[in-house]
C-alpha cells in the first residue's frame, strides 16, 4: 500500500548553437597545449570536472539576452545548467529559466556577485546583467556536489584557453552495490557517504514506523532519520516530509517502491514490507550527497548489520525510534546480554513490564 501527491515538470526550448567556426576556434585555441587536459581546463581551475554535460564553451558572443536552462539533463538527472558555459560580450543579459525537473534549484555565483531564490517551478527566471569582462562560475547549491555547475565567460579574451570539449563523462556519482531485496547483503558499501548513519534502529515489534525525509546530515538537510530501520515483515513504513533541504522523493534500489518528488512539509509516502529482506533507497536528487536509507525486514536479513549505540539514532525524528539508553534500565552487562543474544527490542519491553 502505498499514497503520495503529484507534482507535473515539463520541457523547454533553448539555443545550443555554436555560431561560426571562427568563433569556435577562438574558443578551443589553447597552442601546443590543446591535447592536454590539465591546460584545457586551466581557465576554470577543474570547475567542471565532475559536470557531465560540459562540452566546451557554447559561443553567444552578438546577442544581447541568452537563455540557459536549470534543470536541464545531465549528472544522472535532471541536474545540469545548458549549457553550462557560455561566452557572452559584456552588457549580455543572461536569463535562467527552470525546467521544473530534477527538484528545487538556485543559480548562485561563486563570488556571491548574484544569487536566485530556491525553486522547483517550471518557468520560473532570473536575470543578470553582465557588464564587467571575467570568468563567473555558479553553481546550484543543493545539486553543486553532484556536478550542477555553470560559468559565463564574458568578452573574448576571459578564459582564452577554454577547451571544445571536456571529454567528460556520465555517472560521476559512481554508486556500487546492487538492488536491495534479498538477505544476507551488506550495508557498509550502501552508508559509507551517509553521515547520519549509526547502525540499524531496531523498531521490531511496532506496526507502523516513521522515518524523516529531509533530516539533518549530509551537510545540510539531505537525509533520512533514522538512516536504517530494522522491522517485522507486515510493518508499514510511513516517510514523513520536514520540508527542509529541497524537494526529495524515496526510490528504492531494486524498483519496488517510489515515491512522487516534494518539497511540502508533511508530506508523506508509506510502504509496507510483506518479505524478508534488505531494502536498500534513495533519494534521487541527493543520492551522491549521502541521502540513502534501509529498511531490514526480519531478523536474519543483513546479519552484518551494526547495532544501533545506546545513546540515540542521531536523527532527531521525533518518531519513537528505539533509543537504548531511553528503552532499557538493564546497566551495562545487561545490554551486552541482549546484543549478545539478539533479543528483539519488543520482547525485552515485554519483560520488563513483567
Amino acid at each position: 500500500m502505498n499514497s503520495d501527491n503529484s507534482r507535473s515538470g515539463g520541457a523547454m526550448d533553448r539555443r545550443t548553437f555554436l555560431k561560426g567556426a571562427a568563433g569556435v576556434a577562438g574558443v578551443a585555441t589553447v597552442g601546443a597545449g590543446a591535447a592536454d587536459p590539465a591546460k584545457a581546463q586551466s581557465p576554470f581551475g577543474g570547475w567542471f570536472d565532475n559536470v557531465s554535460n560540459y562540452d566546451g564553451v557554447v559561443d553567444e558572443t552578438g546577442s544581447s539576452e541568452v537563455t540557459i536552462e536549470v534543470g536541464a539533463k545531465g549528472n544522472n538527472g535532471n541536474f545540469a545548467f545548458g549549457p553550462a558555459a557560455v561566452r557572452v560580450d559584456p552588457g549580455t543579459k543572461v536569463v535562467w529559466k527552470w525546467t521544473g525537473k530534477g527538484g528545487s534549484h538556485n543559480v548562485t555565483a561563486e563570488d556571491g556577485s548574484f544569487e536566485s531564490e530556491m525553486s522547483g517551478e517550471q518557468g520560473h527566471t532570473f536575470s543578470h546583467k553582465f557588464q564587467q569582462k571575467g570568468v563567473f562560475k555558479y553553481a546550484c547549491t543543493p545539486h553543486k556536489a553532484m556536478g550542477m555547475k555553470g560559468a559565463v565567460v564574458v568578452g573574448t579574451d576571459a578564459a582564452s584557453g577554454a577547451a571544445s570539449s571536456s571529454g567528460a563523462s556520465d555517472g560521476s556519482s559512481g554508486e556500487s552495490g546492487g538492488s536491495g531485496g534479498s538477505g544476507g547483503e551488506k550495508l557498509g558499501d550502501w552508508f559509507g557517504n551517509v553521515s547520519n548513519y549509526d547502525g540499524v534502529v531496531d523498531r521490531t515489534g511496532e506496526s507502523e514506523v516513521t522515518v524523516e525525509v529531509g533530516a539533518k546530515g549530509n551537510n545540510g538537510n539531505f537525509a533520512f532519520g533514522p538512516a536504517a530501520v530494522r522491522v517485522d515483515p507486515g510493518t508499514t513504513v510511513v516517510w514523513k516530509w520536514t520540508g527542509k533541504g529541497g524537494s526529495h522523493n524515496v526510490v528504492a534500489e531494486d524498483g519496488s517502491f517510489k515515491s512522487k518528488t516534494s518539497g511540502a512539509q508533511g508530506h508523506t509516502f508509506e510502504q509496507t514490507f510483506d518479505e524478508t529482506g534488505l531494502f536498500k533507497y534513495a533519494c534521487t536528487p541527493h543520492k551522491a550527497m549521502g541521502m540513502k536509507g534501509a529498511v531490514v525486514v526480519g531478523s536474519e536479513a543483513a546479519p552484518d548489520a551494526k547495532a544501533v549505540q545506546p545513546s540515540g539514532t542521531g536523527s532527531g525524528s521525533g518518531s519513537g525510534g528505539s533509543d537504548l539508553g531511553e528503552t532499557f534500565t538493564l546497566g551495562v552487562a545487561g545490554a551486552l546480554v541482549v546484543g549478545i543474544l539478539g533479543l528483539p527490542v519488543a520482547e525485552v519491553r515485554k519483560r520488563r513490564r513483567e
